[in-house]
């Protein structure tokens, strides 16, 4: 009852290789296919994928491109490579995205869109190529074309990737706290320069890439701006690190030791009495600075000058939701192929299953994949709120970009372990394209902004910053637990728990102890934020179902909804029985719920992820969905 075409679609690229293994692999999959595929109500593969990409006006298209791209020889693994022959790749890779910018570079730096989506493919084959690509195109280049106050730049060596751009904010003592960071900039009137300089080693900027690898580079460095001593707070300035003879003068770039992940040459860099041109300073709204050396600015607080000359932080976590998004789901497309081809016995003897016939082996997949799904749709509302914000809602919309990079990273991590695992050992070989993508969405957990550490703010700041859900009325037991504006209920009912919880543990503590008050209320505050980000995930999962046509792929969406709200709801079932919101009947059933919801899509797993549209290219160059031995036993089929 699985689909054909995705089936098909599955090892069209093993029938068309050249090797008789191939052909006979292929052959017996297509026979397996044949076995399994006899359903007529199966969803339409064009249609999930559709809905899937269904990002602003241009998605298909913007999409459809990077995944072109991504297709290419170029970004293909490759075994023998040593690490510092993969940060050069990153950077290769990184220039062949530049000649292939889908739109002007200005208009494709300014496009929090356009720069999700190149996170979001090419973190399927190499996570160090999305890396280099957002602190180039955004955290550096988004820096200074944001500042429209001072003159005109020349940019040209930075648009051709002659010279590459970094981003230098963290310290080694200033991480999340990074507003208190220690390098400072002071401003020389009688020159009319800055001077930039590293006062320690907590000072010392920590984990850019400045080696030499790739090429020159400059960086945008977050400094201390003192003008007579005095602290105006912290800036951003366009500082040159190193030429094709080294690092320049003043600047010390050490290696930092290898790191998880696909590798990025990362490193510890100081600055000692640096000298810049007054250029150097990007300017906005937050400071103004003038010959005599008397800054303006509309912002009033040094903290939030520094939030504001940082304001592509928040672009940035977009990129990293991307990154991890475009990683999971590649890795439940390449465990989902594998577990129809990997064949083991069965039942009876001389008998072979796929690992896909077993219930313990597609469930957990299937719960992956209704999870994949509700990122996928709440990352495209997230952005589309974030792009379409008004004047007054940028702390709101700020705050929900960074909820749910908390959230879809953390849930990333989870659903590439997860399909490492359904893989066995030939997961564990980096070769198979699997072995990368947690260390990778532990990366992403860390950068731009540590989720904890987000979460804590969001928390804080929904304690009384936020409106309470509202009550849902008391469950009457007559709800079907797959009606999905219940399920959306009840998940609100915990975010309004949660949050009443918070607001009495936090009146609670002694007034003259703002951390032992905290302390007391950021258990419930930290699960308002997962209950309200779970709920802003189904919101969106809903939309994206009512705006299908075709019954049979609504019917598998509404049911990869449901799955993963009943799974929201299991984990929270004690505390929801206690408010009424499900009855004890309804808890007893949730299990045999989610029995029946994952036999009625098993049968179209393969279809479900196929709809992710990884390349052909990067899933046929896999060794272990192309060297699994082939025999003749008869396939069993796939029942629900």
């Amino acid at each position: 009852m699985v689909a054909a075409r995705a089936t098909a679609k599955s090892v069209a690229v093993l029938h068309n290789g050249n090797t008789d293994d191939r052909f006979r692999l292929s052959h017996h999959v297509v026979e397996t296919a044949v076995l399994i595929t006899t359903s007529s109500t199966a969803p339409n593969c064009a249609d999930l994928t559709e809905a899937l990409f269904q990002d602003g006006p241009d998605g298909p298209y913007v999409h459809g491109h990077w995944r072109k791209v991504i297709a290419a020889e170029q970004f293909r693994y490759r075994p023998s490579a040593s690490v510092e022959e993969r940060w050069q790749h990153a950077y290769d890779r990184l220039r062949a995205v530049n000649d292939q910018l889908p739109v002007s570079l200005d208009w494709f730096v300014g496009d929090p869109r356009g720069l999700a989506a190149l996170h979001e493919w090419t973190a399927v084959v190499d996570g160090a190529t999305a890396t280099v690509a957002g602190i180039h195109y955004n955290l550096f280049l988004g820096s200074v074309l944001d500042d429209e106050l001072s003159p005109p730049r020349e940019l040209a060596e930075f648009r051709s990737l002659a010279r590459v751009g970094t981003f230098l904010c963290t310290e080694r003592a200033h991480g999340n706290d990074a507003a208190a960071l220690e390098t400072v900039a002071r401003y020389d009137r009688e020159r009319d320069e800055f001077v930039l300089h590293t006062p320690n080693d907590g000072a010392r900027k920590y984990m850019p890439n400045t080696s030499p690898t790739g090429g020159p580079k400059t960086a945008v460095v977050a400094a201390r701006l003192l003008v007579d001593d005095v602290d105006q707070g912290v800036f951003l300035f366009l500082t040159p690190l190193s030429d094709h003879h080294g690092t320049l003068p003043g600047v010390t770039v050490t290696l930092l030791p290898e790191r998880i992940g696909s590798p990025v040459d990362h490193c510890v860099t100081r600055f000692d009495t640096v000298r810049l041109p007054r250029t150097a300073l990007l300017q906005g709204p937050h400071g103004r600075l003038s010959p005599d050396g008397t800054l303006s600015s509309a912002v009033g607080s040094p903290r939030k000058r520094f939030l504001h000359a940082i304001r592509r932080v928040t672009i940035g976590k977009l990129c990293m939701s991307a990154s991890t998004l475009g990683g999971c789901r590649s890795a439940l497309a390449t465990a989902v192929r594998y577990a129809h081809i990997r064949h083991i016995s069965g039942p009876v003897a001389g008998q072979r299953v796929p690992l896909a016939a077993h219930r313990s082996h597609h469930a957990r997949l299937l719960k992956c994949v209704a999870t994949a799904y509700a990122m996928t749709f709440l990352h495209r509302a997230v952005t589309e709120r974030w792009i379409a914000r008004r004047p007054g809602e940028r702390p709101d919309a700020e705050r929900l970009v960074a909820v749910t990079k908390g959230w879809i990273t953390w849930r990333a991590r989870d659903i590439t372990t997860e399909s490492r695992e359904r893989c066995g050992a030939q997961g564990l070989f980096p070769v198979n394209g699997l072995a990368e993508y947690s260390a990778n969405a532990d990366g992403a957990i860390t950068a731009e902004g540590d989720n904890l550490a987000i979460w804590c703010k969001a928390g804080a700041e929904m304690i009384f910053g936020h409106e309470l859900a509202p009550q849902p009325p008391q469950a009457t037991g007559r709800e079907s637990l797959t009606d999905l504006g219940f399920l959306r209920r009840a998940v609100s009912a915990a975010e309004r728990h949660w949050h009443l919880t918070a607001r009495s543990d936090l009146r609670s503590g002694r007034s003259d102890d703002g951390l032992g008050r905290w302390n007391h209320a950021s258990d419930a505050a930290l699960a308002l934020v997962e209950a309200f980000t779970v709920g802003q995930a189904a919101d969106a999962f809903i939309a994206a179902c009512a705006r299908v046509t075709d019954p049979s792929t609504l019917a598998a969406l509404e049911s990869l909804c449901a799955l993963f709200l009943l799974g929201e709801l299991d984990a929270r079932a004690g505390l929801l029985l206690s408010q009424k919101v499900l009855t004890s009947a309804q808890v007893s059933a949730l299990p045999e719920t989610r029995r029946e919801l994952i036999a009625g899509l098993a049968p179209h797993l393969a279809v479900l992820t196929d709809a992710f549209e990884v390349p052909e290219e990067h899933l046929s160059s896999l060794p272990m969905l192309t060297a699994v031995p082939a025999h003749t036993a008869k396939p069993s089929r796939i029942e629900p």
